[in-house]
């Protein structure tokens, strides 16, 4: 079909994608929330350690691993509108459970946990329906621009979240922030009820018959035999510990070794949303100017090494150092997820998109409970600081991973995908 006439509002012109930035943005404000409260209520509330808020954390990426492959071969199956909808209404019902419990004196650190697990297993569907609907609602087109809309927004809602979470736990307690977070996902659910772009309805064919653990191999050879694909999660699966590690100790470190408030924890945590916003802004502008696969390529390199700076804060203007830092990161983080899921989205067949997207999640977030895990036992058998200088220690140079893949040697990202045969002699 041929392209609409651009407009200066570009995407936002649709209405359908209006409603879908809409619902994610202001959901994204109660995720964003809820990565500051929950901790917060683990320490303050049932004076935790840092293992525990490490296995905490751990809980919500954990059904990434065990069920992620499965639910990518069954989303490809499914229309994704409803079971999206579905799943924001399982995380209200979850989430409301905490202050209810809280407020009759019987929530409990496994109460958490089972929570963390309830949202995690609805995001692993709700995650992988969203990559591939994001792509029905703009009918494959313009897919960098409309993720680096959706990373833009929610990179401030990440800004605005933790600062609204401190602030809210400094007030009221932190397990009130879980009722804003319960009002957003139902936002959230009313938008996606709104959209009127209509998926496609097809009769099964004899692929979609085959068996699901057919399907689960066929997405992890896909994703396994590419040359792009298998460095960009490799690359995502050990950044994502080192994250995942230091930032499961950084709550704790924050309150006890520096010796912050829940407020000015809250504060502090933006400024890594802030390097998210400044990304979603800067994100086409560095493809166009550098190509998708050097432009993420030397922005990492630019900005990883800088994670080095948060071991190193202090109270007072060394508060900077942690400032600067996950400002920079964060930037880099923002770039490679807007241009690693744009290049999915458009590289991937469509009938495998579902598969490939879970496979890669799959792959990516099945390494985050392992270093949230190892990040909270570090914190507590060697120090908090130590602990961090050992996980940041391995964000720094992770870059290499992309650097050693073919995109070192490429302007621009394929946009379609070609067998690998194709470039043997290459």
């Amino acid at each position: 079909m041929p392209d609409r006439p651009r407009t200066r509002w570009g995407v936002f012109a649709r209405p359908d994608f209006r409603l879908l930035w809409v619902g994610e943005t202001v959901s994204g404000l109660g995720n964003s929330i809820t990565v500051v409260a929950l901790p917060l209520i683990a320490v303050v509330a049932l004076d935790a350690g840092s293992t525990a808020v490490g296995l905490l954390a751990g809980a919500v990426w954990l059904p990434w691993l065990l069920l992620g492959l499965p639910v990518g071969a069954w989303v490809d199956r499914l229309h994704k509108r409803p079971l999206m909808i579905a799943c924001d209404l399982v995380a209200v019902a979850a989430l409301v459970s905490i202050p209810l419990a809280a407020w009759l004196d019987a929530l409990t650190f496994q109460h958490l946990v089972v929570v963390a697990l309830t949202c995690g297993t609805a995001a692993v569907c709700f995650n992988t329906a969203y990559h591939s609907y994001i792509r029905i609602v703009l009918d494959g087109r313009d897919l960098l621009e409309g993720n680096a809309k959706l990373q833009g927004s929610e990179a401030v809602t990440q800004v605005a979240g933790p600062g609204v979470a401190g602030l809210l736990a400094q007030a009221f307690g932190a397990v009130t922030a879980l009722v804003a977070d319960a009002v957003t996902f139902l936002v959230s659910a009313l938008c996606l009820k709104r959209i009127s772009v209509v998926e496609p309805d097809h009769a099964l064919d004899d692929e979609e018959r085959a068996s699901l653990r057919r399907q689960i191999i066929e997405g992890l050879r896909f994703v396994g035999r590419d040359r792009y694909l298998r460095p960009m999660v490799t690359w995502g699966a050990v950044i994502n510990m080192a994250l995942m590690g230091y930032q499961a100790v950084q709550v704790v470190f924050l309150v006890r070794t520096v010796g912050l408030n829940p407020a000015m924890v809250g504060l502090l945590l933006t400024s890594g949303s802030t390097g998210g916003i400044v990304g979603a802004l800067v994100a086409t502008r560095v493809s166009r100017r550098f190509g998708t696969g050097r432009g993420l390529l030397l922005l990492q390199a630019a900005t990883a090494p800088f994670v080095l700076l948060l071991p190193m804060t202090t109270a007072g203007p060394g508060l900077l150092l942690f400032a600067m830092g996950a400002f920079l990161v964060g930037i880099g983080i923002s770039v490679a997820n807007i241009v690693v899921g744009s290049f999915r989205q458009t590289y991937c067949p469509p009938h495998m998109l579902g598969r490939v997207v879970a496979t890669a999640m799959m792959i990516n977030h099945s390494t985050i409970p392992l270093g949230s895990l190892l990040g909270g036992v570090l914190g507590d058998a060697v120090g908090y600081r130590p602990a961090m200088w050992i996980m940041t220690g391995i964000v720094a140079p992770s870059w290499l991973i992309l650097a050693m893949s073919p995109m070192r040697r490429e302007r621009d990202l394929p946009q379609t995908h070609e067998p690998e045969q194709a470039h043997a002699k290459g």
